[in-house]
Protein backbone atom coordinates (compact mmCIF):
# COMPACT_ATOMS: atom_id res chain seq x y z
CA UNK A 1 0.00 0.00 0.00
CA UNK A 2 1.55 3.54 -0.87
CA UNK A 3 2.04 6.04 1.84
CA UNK A 4 -0.49 8.15 0.44
CA UNK A 5 -3.34 5.25 -0.01
CA UNK A 6 -2.41 4.58 4.21
CA UNK A 7 -3.09 8.51 5.09
CA UNK A 8 -5.83 8.09 3.02
CA UNK A 9 -7.59 4.29 5.35
CA UNK A 10 -6.44 4.97 8.26
CA UNK A 11 -6.64 6.58 11.35
CA UNK A 12 -4.42 8.20 13.75
CA UNK A 13 -3.97 5.22 15.90
CA UNK A 14 -3.88 3.01 13.12
CA UNK A 15 -1.17 5.24 11.30
CA UNK A 16 1.04 5.42 14.29
CA UNK A 17 1.19 1.79 14.39
CA UNK A 18 2.83 1.26 11.11
CA UNK A 19 5.04 3.93 12.31
CA UNK A 20 6.03 2.08 15.15
CA UNK A 21 6.21 -1.21 12.99
CA UNK A 22 8.59 0.03 10.50
CA UNK A 23 6.27 -0.10 7.90
CA UNK A 24 6.23 3.78 7.12
CA UNK A 25 8.49 6.96 8.14
CA UNK A 26 7.51 9.42 9.61
CA UNK A 27 9.00 11.48 6.67
CA UNK A 28 7.22 9.73 4.31
CA UNK A 29 3.87 9.90 6.63
CA UNK A 30 4.31 13.64 6.44
CA UNK A 31 5.58 14.39 2.95
CA UNK A 32 2.31 12.16 2.04
CA UNK A 33 0.38 14.81 4.49
CA UNK A 34 1.82 17.50 2.83
CA UNK A 35 1.89 16.55 -0.66
CA UNK A 36 -2.50 15.95 0.25
CA UNK A 37 -2.82 19.55 1.92
CA UNK A 38 -1.34 20.92 -1.27
CA UNK A 39 -3.34 19.23 -3.61
CA UNK A 40 -6.57 19.57 -1.67
CA UNK A 41 -6.12 23.08 -0.69
CA UNK A 42 -7.78 25.03 -3.59
CA UNK A 43 -10.66 22.96 -3.08
CA UNK A 44 -11.27 23.46 0.57
CA UNK A 45 -8.82 26.49 1.39
CA UNK A 46 -9.14 25.18 5.06
CA UNK A 47 -4.77 26.06 5.69
CA UNK A 48 -4.09 29.51 7.46
CA UNK A 49 -1.02 29.16 7.95
CA UNK A 50 1.45 26.06 5.96
CA UNK A 51 3.92 24.75 9.00
CA UNK A 52 6.03 22.56 6.26
CA UNK A 53 9.31 22.78 6.57
CA UNK A 54 8.93 22.94 10.56
CA UNK A 55 6.90 19.75 10.30
CA UNK A 56 10.01 17.93 8.02
CA UNK A 57 12.53 18.96 10.49
CA UNK A 58 10.36 17.64 13.04
CA UNK A 59 9.56 14.26 11.62
CA UNK A 60 13.53 13.44 11.54
CA UNK A 61 13.96 12.76 15.04
CA UNK A 62 10.15 11.84 16.73
CA UNK A 63 10.44 8.98 18.75
CA UNK A 64 9.22 6.14 16.98
CA UNK A 65 7.81 5.02 20.52
CA UNK A 66 5.27 7.43 20.89
CA UNK A 67 1.95 6.98 20.95
CA UNK A 68 0.93 8.93 17.84
CA UNK A 69 4.86 8.94 16.30
CA UNK A 70 4.89 10.76 13.30
CA UNK A 71 1.36 11.78 12.79
CA UNK A 72 0.32 14.56 10.68
CA UNK A 73 -1.56 17.18 12.75
CA UNK A 74 -3.41 20.92 12.35
CA UNK A 75 -3.58 23.16 15.04
CA UNK A 76 -7.22 25.64 14.50
CA UNK A 77 -5.60 29.08 14.03
CA UNK A 78 -7.56 30.45 17.03
CA UNK A 79 -7.55 29.55 21.27
CA UNK A 80 -3.96 27.55 21.15
CA UNK A 81 -0.59 28.89 20.93
CA UNK A 82 2.61 27.07 19.72
CA UNK A 83 6.20 29.14 19.92
CA UNK A 84 6.79 30.45 16.46
CA UNK A 85 3.98 30.19 15.00
CA UNK A 86 1.57 33.19 13.91
CA UNK A 87 -2.23 33.25 14.81
CA UNK A 88 -4.58 34.97 13.27
CA UNK A 89 -7.96 34.27 14.76
CA UNK A 90 -9.27 33.93 11.36
CA UNK A 91 -8.82 37.90 11.27
CA UNK A 92 -7.07 40.81 9.98
CA UNK A 93 -6.14 42.31 12.78
CA UNK A 94 -1.65 41.39 13.12
CA UNK A 95 -1.45 38.26 13.82
CA UNK A 96 0.17 37.14 17.97
CA UNK A 97 2.83 34.95 17.43
CA UNK A 98 3.33 33.41 20.84
CA UNK A 99 7.04 32.92 22.67
CA UNK A 100 5.38 30.00 24.57
CA UNK A 101 3.19 26.13 23.71
CA UNK A 102 0.23 26.24 25.31
CA UNK A 103 0.15 23.32 27.85
CA UNK A 104 -2.45 21.50 25.19
CA UNK A 105 -0.15 22.52 22.35
CA UNK A 106 3.17 20.54 24.96
CA UNK A 107 0.92 17.30 25.30
CA UNK A 108 0.09 17.13 21.39
CA UNK A 109 4.19 17.55 20.62
CA UNK A 110 5.06 14.77 23.30
CA UNK A 111 2.58 12.30 21.78
CA UNK A 112 4.29 12.29 19.00
CA UNK A 113 1.93 14.73 16.60
CA UNK A 114 3.35 16.52 13.50
CA UNK A 115 1.50 19.92 13.14
CA UNK A 116 2.04 20.66 9.23
CA UNK A 117 -0.42 23.51 9.50
CA UNK A 118 -2.91 25.43 11.29
CA UNK A 119 -6.10 25.67 10.21
CA UNK A 120 -8.79 28.24 9.40
CA UNK A 121 -11.37 29.77 11.90
CA UNK A 122 -14.44 31.99 11.06
CA UNK A 123 -12.99 35.42 12.81
CA UNK A 124 -12.68 34.72 16.32
CA UNK A 125 -14.99 32.01 16.29
CA UNK A 126 -17.69 33.66 15.94
CA UNK A 127 -19.72 32.07 13.41
CA UNK A 128 -20.95 28.33 12.73
CA UNK A 129 -19.58 28.80 8.97
CA UNK A 130 -15.99 29.04 8.65
CA UNK A 131 -16.14 32.21 6.42
CA UNK A 132 -13.65 35.29 6.54
CA UNK A 133 -12.38 38.39 5.02
CA UNK A 134 -9.13 37.34 5.90
CA UNK A 135 -8.96 33.69 4.65
CA UNK A 136 -12.03 33.24 2.28
CA UNK A 137 -14.64 30.48 2.09
CA UNK A 138 -13.86 27.07 3.92
CA UNK A 139 -15.61 24.58 1.60
CA UNK A 140 -16.99 20.64 2.76
CA UNK A 141 -15.12 17.89 1.36
CA UNK A 142 -18.25 15.83 0.69
CA UNK A 143 -19.41 19.10 -1.74
CA UNK A 144 -17.53 21.99 -2.01
CA UNK A 145 -20.39 24.31 -2.94
CA UNK A 146 -21.15 23.40 1.09
CA UNK A 147 -20.47 24.61 4.41
CA UNK A 148 -17.69 22.00 6.28
CA UNK A 149 -19.69 23.88 9.42
CA UNK A 150 -17.65 26.27 12.12
CA UNK A 151 -15.77 27.69 14.09
CA UNK A 152 -13.25 24.66 13.67
CA UNK A 153 -14.64 24.23 9.90
CA UNK A 154 -10.78 24.46 8.75
CA UNK A 155 -9.96 21.65 10.93
CA UNK A 156 -12.87 19.51 10.02
CA UNK A 157 -12.19 19.66 6.14
CA UNK A 158 -8.40 18.62 6.74
CA UNK A 159 -9.48 15.46 8.25
CA UNK A 160 -12.52 15.32 5.97
CA UNK A 161 -10.12 15.47 3.14
CA UNK A 162 -7.61 13.48 3.90
CA UNK A 163 -4.80 16.03 5.17
CA UNK A 164 -4.19 14.56 8.30
CA UNK A 165 -6.89 11.83 10.37
CA UNK A 166 -6.94 13.89 13.36
CA UNK A 167 -6.60 17.65 14.14
CA UNK A 168 -7.07 20.45 17.06
CA UNK A 169 -10.52 21.73 17.57
CA UNK A 170 -11.78 24.32 20.05
CA UNK A 171 -15.93 24.64 20.85
CA UNK A 172 -17.70 27.66 22.48
CA UNK A 173 -20.97 26.95 21.11
CA UNK A 174 -21.22 23.65 18.88
CA UNK A 175 -17.68 24.59 17.17
CA UNK A 176 -16.44 21.13 17.23
CA UNK A 177 -19.67 19.51 16.76
CA UNK A 178 -21.33 21.96 13.82
CA UNK A 179 -18.22 20.99 11.92
CA UNK A 180 -18.46 16.79 12.68
CA UNK A 181 -21.77 17.03 11.64
CA UNK A 182 -21.17 18.84 8.52
CA UNK A 183 -18.50 16.29 7.27
CA UNK A 184 -18.59 13.34 9.13
CA UNK A 185 -16.66 13.18 11.96
CA UNK A 186 -16.61 12.08 15.07
CA UNK A 187 -16.43 15.26 17.23
CA UNK A 188 -15.93 15.15 21.03
CA UNK A 189 -16.69 18.60 23.17
CA UNK A 190 -14.91 17.30 26.54
CA UNK A 191 -16.20 18.57 30.24
CA UNK A 192 -15.49 22.12 31.63
CA UNK A 193 -11.99 21.66 32.82
CA UNK A 194 -10.93 18.42 30.73
CA UNK A 195 -8.65 19.93 28.70
CA UNK A 196 -6.52 22.88 30.33
CA UNK A 197 -6.36 26.26 27.52
CA UNK A 198 -3.72 27.57 29.62
CA UNK A 199 -1.22 29.39 29.63
CA UNK A 200 -2.49 31.60 26.98
CA UNK A 201 -5.77 31.84 28.90
CA UNK A 202 -7.34 30.48 32.07
CA UNK A 203 -10.91 30.03 30.53
CA UNK A 204 -12.58 31.56 27.73
CA UNK A 205 -16.29 32.90 27.26
CA UNK A 206 -17.08 32.63 31.00
CA UNK A 207 -15.63 29.08 31.17
CA UNK A 208 -17.91 27.99 28.45
CA UNK A 209 -14.99 27.04 25.71
CA UNK A 210 -13.12 23.69 25.90
CA UNK A 211 -10.45 22.38 23.46
CA UNK A 212 -10.33 19.06 21.91
CA UNK A 213 -10.19 17.51 18.52
CA UNK A 214 -11.95 16.50 15.33
CA UNK A 215 -11.18 12.63 14.43
CA UNK A 216 -12.32 9.97 11.80
CA UNK A 217 -12.66 7.59 14.77
CA UNK A 218 -13.84 7.13 18.10
CA UNK A 219 -10.65 5.41 19.25
CA UNK A 220 -8.20 8.41 18.14
CA UNK A 221 -10.40 10.40 20.08
CA UNK A 222 -10.07 8.50 22.97
CA UNK A 223 -6.35 8.37 22.79
CA UNK A 224 -5.90 11.93 22.09
CA UNK A 225 -7.79 12.31 25.16
CA UNK A 226 -5.55 10.49 27.14
CA UNK A 227 -2.69 12.13 25.93
CA UNK A 228 -3.60 15.68 26.76
CA UNK A 229 -6.49 15.78 29.70
CA UNK A 230 -5.31 16.55 32.85
CA UNK A 231 -4.72 19.83 35.11
CA UNK A 232 -1.46 22.10 35.42
CA UNK A 233 -0.67 24.47 37.78
CA UNK A 234 -2.29 27.13 36.05
CA UNK A 235 -5.15 25.49 35.48
CA UNK A 236 -8.31 27.18 37.78
CA UNK A 237 -10.48 23.89 37.71
CA UNK A 238 -10.27 20.60 36.52
CA UNK A 239 -12.72 17.71 35.61
CA UNK A 240 -13.24 14.64 37.91
CA UNK A 241 -10.59 12.41 36.58
CA UNK A 242 -11.84 9.02 34.82
CA UNK A 243 -12.42 5.66 36.55
CA UNK A 244 -9.71 4.15 34.21
CA UNK A 245 -8.78 5.32 30.58
CA UNK A 246 -10.57 6.86 27.58
CA UNK A 247 -8.94 4.42 25.17
CA UNK A 248 -10.04 1.65 27.64
CA UNK A 249 -13.90 3.14 27.39
CA UNK A 250 -13.70 3.79 23.72
CA UNK A 251 -13.45 -0.72 23.17
CA UNK A 252 -15.46 -1.54 26.11
CA UNK A 253 -18.64 -2.86 26.09
CA UNK A 254 -21.08 -0.33 26.87
CA UNK A 255 -23.73 -2.58 28.69
CA UNK A 256 -27.10 -1.46 28.57
CA UNK A 257 -27.39 2.12 28.91
CA UNK A 258 -30.89 4.13 29.79
CA UNK A 259 -30.81 6.93 26.63
CA UNK A 260 -33.07 9.90 26.26
CA UNK A 261 -33.97 11.70 22.93
CA UNK A 262 -34.37 15.53 22.82
CA UNK A 263 -36.17 16.41 19.52
CA UNK A 264 -37.84 20.34 20.03
CA UNK A 265 -36.07 23.26 19.03
CA UNK A 266 -34.96 25.79 21.96
CA UNK A 267 -35.66 28.90 19.48
CA UNK A 268 -38.95 26.83 18.43
CA UNK A 269 -37.68 27.26 15.00
CA UNK A 270 -38.34 24.58 12.05
CA UNK A 271 -35.94 21.51 12.09
CA UNK A 272 -35.50 20.09 8.98
CA UNK A 273 -37.13 16.16 8.29
CA UNK A 274 -33.37 15.47 7.32
CA UNK A 275 -32.47 16.53 10.53
CA UNK A 276 -35.18 14.24 12.34
CA UNK A 277 -34.50 11.22 10.23
CA UNK A 278 -30.78 11.53 11.60
CA UNK A 279 -31.94 11.72 14.96
CA UNK A 280 -33.66 8.69 14.23
CA UNK A 281 -31.18 6.92 12.78
CA UNK A 282 -29.25 7.12 15.77
CA UNK A 283 -31.66 6.13 17.95
CA UNK A 284 -32.43 3.23 16.05
CA UNK A 285 -28.54 2.27 16.24
CA UNK A 286 -28.83 2.60 20.24
CA UNK A 287 -31.71 0.38 19.97
CA UNK A 288 -29.34 -1.79 18.06
CA UNK A 289 -27.27 -1.46 20.70
CA UNK A 290 -29.49 -3.21 23.58
CA UNK A 291 -30.21 0.50 24.71
CA UNK A 292 -33.66 2.05 25.89
CA UNK A 293 -34.70 4.70 24.82
CA UNK A 294 -37.17 7.27 26.32
CA UNK A 295 -38.47 10.87 24.48
CA UNK A 296 -38.00 13.51 26.66
CA UNK A 297 -38.85 17.43 27.01
CA UNK A 298 -36.71 20.46 28.57
CA UNK A 299 -39.13 23.49 28.78
CA UNK A 300 -36.63 25.08 30.75
CA UNK A 301 -34.24 24.63 28.06
CA UNK A 302 -35.79 28.04 25.68
CA UNK A 303 -36.03 31.19 24.00
CA UNK A 304 -34.38 32.86 27.22
CA UNK A 305 -31.84 30.22 28.06
CA UNK A 306 -30.32 30.97 24.26
CA UNK A 307 -31.03 34.43 24.92
CA UNK A 308 -28.99 34.61 27.96
CA UNK A 309 -26.13 33.01 26.55
CA UNK A 310 -26.05 35.34 23.60
CA UNK A 311 -25.58 38.27 25.83
CA UNK A 312 -22.63 36.62 27.88
CA UNK A 313 -20.67 35.83 24.72
CA UNK A 314 -21.27 39.32 23.42
CA UNK A 315 -20.09 40.57 26.57
CA UNK A 316 -16.79 38.09 26.07
CA UNK A 317 -16.08 39.67 22.69
CA UNK A 318 -16.57 43.17 23.74
CA UNK A 319 -14.01 42.05 26.00
CA UNK A 320 -11.48 40.36 23.44
CA UNK A 321 -11.56 43.45 21.43
CA UNK A 322 -10.57 45.47 24.29
CA UNK A 323 -7.65 42.97 24.93
CA UNK A 324 -6.65 43.42 21.45
CA UNK A 325 -6.79 47.02 21.17
CA UNK A 326 -4.46 47.25 23.75
CA UNK A 327 -2.06 43.79 22.05
CA UNK A 328 -1.51 46.16 19.01
CA UNK A 329 -1.69 49.53 20.86
CA UNK A 330 -3.99 51.10 17.93
CA UNK A 331 -8.16 50.88 16.95
CA UNK A 332 -8.93 47.51 15.18
CA UNK A 333 -12.34 48.85 14.25
CA UNK A 334 -10.66 48.68 10.46
CA UNK A 335 -9.21 45.69 10.41
CA UNK A 336 -12.60 43.33 11.83
CA UNK A 337 -15.29 42.53 9.79
CA UNK A 338 -19.09 43.74 10.54
CA UNK A 339 -19.87 41.23 12.64
CA UNK A 340 -17.22 41.15 15.59
CA UNK A 341 -17.54 45.15 15.38
CA UNK A 342 -21.43 44.78 15.80
CA UNK A 343 -21.27 41.55 18.31
CA UNK A 344 -18.45 44.09 20.15
CA UNK A 345 -20.82 47.36 20.46
CA UNK A 346 -23.73 44.57 21.41
CA UNK A 347 -21.86 43.28 24.53
CA UNK A 348 -20.36 47.13 25.23
CA UNK A 349 -24.43 48.04 25.34
CA UNK A 350 -25.21 45.32 27.70
CA UNK A 351 -23.92 46.46 32.15
CA UNK A 352 -22.14 44.60 34.35
CA UNK A 353 -24.94 44.03 35.87
CA UNK A 354 -27.07 42.39 33.08
CA UNK A 355 -24.45 40.42 32.44
CA UNK A 356 -23.63 39.08 36.12
CA UNK A 357 -27.63 38.39 36.23
CA UNK A 358 -27.46 36.23 32.84
CA UNK A 359 -24.44 34.03 33.61
CA UNK A 360 -26.62 33.21 36.86
CA UNK A 361 -29.63 32.19 35.39
CA UNK A 362 -27.68 29.97 32.85
CA UNK A 363 -26.16 28.57 35.87
CA UNK A 364 -29.44 27.69 37.61
CA UNK A 365 -30.74 26.08 34.25
CA UNK A 366 -27.80 24.09 34.26
CA UNK A 367 -28.54 23.07 37.64
CA UNK A 368 -31.46 21.74 37.07
CA UNK A 369 -30.56 20.04 33.44
CA UNK A 370 -28.23 18.12 35.19
CA UNK A 371 -30.47 16.91 38.20
CA UNK A 372 -33.16 16.44 36.04
CA UNK A 373 -31.39 13.91 33.56
CA UNK A 374 -28.82 12.49 35.88
CA UNK A 375 -30.64 8.89 35.64
CA UNK A 376 -29.87 8.67 31.91
CA UNK A 377 -26.62 7.80 30.78
CA UNK A 378 -26.76 10.38 27.16
CA UNK A 379 -29.37 12.01 26.00
CA UNK A 380 -29.37 12.34 21.96
CA UNK A 381 -30.18 15.28 20.44
CA UNK A 382 -29.46 16.93 16.98
CA UNK A 383 -26.92 19.59 16.39
CA UNK A 384 -27.91 21.53 12.80
CA UNK A 385 -31.33 21.67 12.16
CA UNK A 386 -30.75 21.38 8.43
CA UNK A 387 -28.14 19.84 6.26
CA UNK A 388 -24.73 21.36 5.71
CA UNK A 389 -25.28 24.99 4.51
CA UNK A 390 -24.52 25.95 0.99
CA UNK A 391 -21.39 28.25 0.90
CA UNK A 392 -22.88 32.30 1.93
CA UNK A 393 -26.25 31.02 2.70
CA UNK A 394 -25.75 32.46 6.36
CA UNK A 395 -24.06 35.57 4.92
CA UNK A 396 -24.09 38.01 8.01
CA UNK A 397 -25.42 40.96 6.07
CA UNK A 398 -29.23 40.38 7.08
CA UNK A 399 -28.54 39.73 10.82
CA UNK A 400 -25.35 42.20 11.25
CA UNK A 401 -27.32 45.05 9.57
CA UNK A 402 -30.72 44.96 11.28
CA UNK A 403 -28.72 44.87 14.62
CA UNK A 404 -26.42 47.73 13.71
CA UNK A 405 -29.34 50.11 12.94
CA UNK A 406 -31.07 48.91 16.29
CA UNK A 407 -28.06 50.24 18.09
CA UNK A 408 -27.45 53.25 15.75
CA UNK A 409 -31.01 53.48 17.05
CA UNK A 410 -30.66 52.46 20.45
CA UNK A 411 -27.24 54.39 21.29
CA UNK A 412 -27.11 53.98 25.03
CA UNK A 413 -30.09 52.71 25.25
CA UNK A 414 -30.60 49.22 27.40
CA UNK A 415 -31.32 46.95 25.18
CA UNK A 416 -33.41 44.50 27.01
CA UNK A 417 -36.14 46.75 26.76
CA UNK A 418 -36.55 45.55 22.91
CA UNK A 419 -36.91 42.15 23.41
CA UNK A 420 -38.60 41.40 20.16
CA UNK A 421 -36.34 42.96 18.10
CA UNK A 422 -33.81 40.86 20.09
CA UNK A 423 -35.57 37.57 19.19
CA UNK A 424 -35.45 38.44 15.85
CA UNK A 425 -31.87 38.43 15.70
CA UNK A 426 -31.33 35.46 17.28
CA UNK A 427 -33.55 33.25 14.61
CA UNK A 428 -31.62 35.31 11.77
CA UNK A 429 -28.26 34.06 13.55
CA UNK A 430 -29.09 30.88 14.73
CA UNK A 431 -31.38 29.50 12.39
CA UNK A 432 -28.94 26.67 11.49
CA UNK A 433 -28.33 25.20 14.88
CA UNK A 434 -30.37 25.64 18.35
CA UNK A 435 -28.81 22.76 20.13
CA UNK A 436 -24.69 22.89 20.82
CA UNK A 437 -24.51 25.87 23.45
CA UNK A 438 -26.43 23.94 25.80
CA UNK A 439 -23.81 21.96 26.67
CA UNK A 440 -21.22 24.76 26.75
CA UNK A 441 -23.24 26.48 29.33
CA UNK A 442 -23.99 23.63 31.65
CA UNK A 443 -20.21 22.25 31.31
CA UNK A 444 -21.38 18.83 30.12
CA UNK A 445 -19.18 16.78 27.69
CA UNK A 446 -21.00 15.28 24.40
CA UNK A 447 -19.84 13.72 21.50
CA UNK A 448 -20.85 14.30 17.56
CA UNK A 449 -21.86 10.99 16.00
CA UNK A 450 -22.04 10.49 12.03
CA UNK A 451 -24.67 8.54 11.44
CA UNK A 452 -26.51 9.70 8.45
CA UNK A 453 -25.89 11.02 4.91
CA UNK A 454 -28.74 12.40 2.94
CA UNK A 455 -29.85 11.38 -0.37
CA UNK A 456 -27.70 14.60 -1.86
CA UNK A 457 -24.89 13.42 -0.66
CA UNK A 458 -24.15 15.46 2.54
CA UNK A 459 -23.38 14.23 6.06
CA UNK A 460 -25.80 15.20 9.45
CA UNK A 461 -24.38 13.94 12.39
CA UNK A 462 -26.40 14.34 15.87
CA UNK A 463 -24.71 14.27 19.26
CA UNK A 464 -25.09 12.07 22.55
CA UNK A 465 -24.57 14.71 25.78
CA UNK A 466 -23.40 12.51 28.66
CA UNK A 467 -23.26 13.40 32.52
CA UNK A 468 -20.47 15.96 33.75
CA UNK A 469 -17.05 14.44 33.62
CA UNK A 470 -18.37 11.22 32.21
CA UNK A 471 -16.89 10.96 28.69
CA UNK A 472 -16.17 7.16 29.21
CA UNK A 473 -19.73 6.36 28.66
CA UNK A 474 -20.20 8.42 25.78
CA UNK A 475 -16.79 6.94 23.95
CA UNK A 476 -18.21 3.33 25.44
CA UNK A 477 -21.31 4.53 23.34
CA UNK A 478 -19.94 6.15 20.34
CA UNK A 479 -17.49 3.08 19.56
CA UNK A 480 -20.65 0.58 19.54
CA UNK A 481 -22.67 2.54 17.21
CA UNK A 482 -19.40 2.90 14.63
CA UNK A 483 -18.93 -0.90 14.73
CA UNK A 484 -22.76 -1.46 13.99
CA UNK A 485 -22.89 1.20 11.36
CA UNK A 486 -19.99 1.10 9.47
CA UNK A 487 -19.42 4.62 9.33
CA UNK A 488 -15.65 4.27 10.02
CA UNK A 489 -15.18 3.48 6.17
CA UNK A 490 -16.89 7.18 5.00
CA UNK A 491 -14.49 8.96 3.39
CA UNK A 492 -15.40 12.35 1.52
CA UNK A 493 -15.09 11.99 -2.11
CA UNK A 494 -12.76 14.49 -2.59
CA UNK A 495 -9.64 13.48 -4.45
CA UNK A 496 -9.32 10.00 -3.59
CA UNK A 497 -5.60 8.53 -3.54
CA UNK A 498 -5.51 5.37 -6.10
Amino acid sequence: MSVERALWEHDATGLAGLVRSGEISPQELVDAAIARAEATRPDINAIAEPLYEAARTRAKTIDRNLPLAGVPFALKDLGIAMKGVPTYGGSRIPAFVADFDSVMTERHLAAGLVPIATSTSPEHGLRLMTESTAFGITRNPWNTAHTSGGSSGGAAALVAAGVVPVAHASDGGGSIRVPSACTGLVGLKTSRGRVPLSPLVTESWHGMVVGHAVSRSVRDSALLLDLTHGPDPLSPYAAPLPKGTFAAAAVRDPGKLKLAVYRKSPLGLPISAETLAALDTATALARQGGHTIEEIDLPYIDRDFIADFARTVAAAVAGTMRGEVLRVGRSISGDIERATRVMSRFGEILSAGEIYASLQRLHATSRRLIAETAHFDAVLMPIIAHPPLACGAMDPKGAEAFLEEMLDRLRLARLLKFKPLFGQLMDKSLWFTHWPAIQNVSGQPSIALPVYVTDAGLPLGIQAAGRPGDEETLLALAAQMEKISGWLTRRAPLQMPV
